[in-house]
């Protein structure tokens, strides 16, 4: 039997599984395979709408890879490994009107209502916050904030909902006298601002799925001028980790459709104090010479 017909020990049945199995088992995957596997992860709305010809086509890869893929996950054929795609989708694509009436659908009659939506944000930012202890590299860490404490200005990119965490930092750089330069002009100067950056200064990227196209596009610039960039996203095949010099993977959990930045604020909140820290360190270490 090829290796990439072998089957997994579980066969994932939900995107945010499939996911975590793609990644887990990307670096042992034939180059072909791993290939569309990123595309798809990049392009679920693709995998979710398109034809196996179209899809291949996109993907540069030959339909019968497709098929390959998904024995090689565990699937049944394409079109098993195909309906977790579109089983996101349902989720994803509710506007939040739609949410909301799934919420109170679900809650019928319930006294305890708002009690139980409170909770189930709750549950959801603690699952956030926990999967991260338990995957976030202290070493990546490390070098993060090595390259941002090294840094002149820190440029700060995120967009729609992951401008919060820029908003944050702003705040504590502010507080800690870090030079930082947020990327969010009101009047559309954001390609010309970042054009500043030399290679003297470094950039904190953040974007989720489906990706926000301007803070990709801010963030290949920099990259492109030779300026370090720590991401923050959600895949190992996010087009923002492809271009980063480090980045973090931070999946966040979700409740009813609606998703946190739980897990991501706390790393937000603690990348500023170690930037400082590591700076006042390196200010006393020059001081006793």
């Amino acid at each position: 039997m090829d290796s990439d017909s072998k089957t997994p020990t579980r066969v994932p049945r939900d995107f945010e599984s499939l996911r975590s199995i793609i990644i887990e088992r990307k670096a042992t995957m034939p180059k072909r395979l791993a290939q569309v596997a990123a595309f798809a992860l990049a392009n679920p709305d693709e995998i979710a709408f398109g034809t196996t010809a179209s899809i291949a086509a996109a993907s540069d890869v030959q339909p019968s890879t497709l098929v390959r893929l998904a024995h090689h996950l565990g699937y049944e054929g394409f079109s098993d490994l195909q309906s977790i795609f579109r089983e996101r989708l349902r989720d994803r694509t509710l506007t939040y009107e739609e949410r909301l009436v799934t919420l109170e659908q679900a809650s019928g009659e319930d006294e305890d209502e708002d009690a139980n939506l409170l909770s189930g944000f709750i549950s959801a930012a603690s699952q956030s916050v926990n999967r991260l202890a338990a995957t976030v590299q202290t070493d990546t860490f490390a070098k993060a904030v090595d390259i941002l404490a090294a840094a002149e200005t820190i440029y700060l990119i995120a967009k729609r909902r992951s401008y919060p965490l820029t908003a944050h930092m702003t705040y504590a750089f502010s507080k800690l006298n870090i030079r930082h330069q947020i990327v969010a002009s009101p009047n559309g100067v954001d390609p010309e601002m970042v054009q500043f950056a030399t290679q003297n200064d470094a950039a904190i990227a953040a974007s989720f799925s489906p990706y926000a196209a301007d803070s990709l596009s801010q963030a290949e610039a920099l990259a492109d001028r030779g300026v370090p960039v720590v991401a923050i996203t959600d895949s190992a095949f996010s087009p923002l980790a492809a271009r980063a010099t480090c980045w973090f993977e931070v999946a966040e959990a979700d409740f009813a459709g609606f998703r946190s930045l739980s897990a991501s604020m706390a790393l937000t909140m603690a990348l500023p104090v170690a930037i400082a820290e590591r700076r006042r360190k390196r200010t006393q270490a020059k001081s006793t010479k």
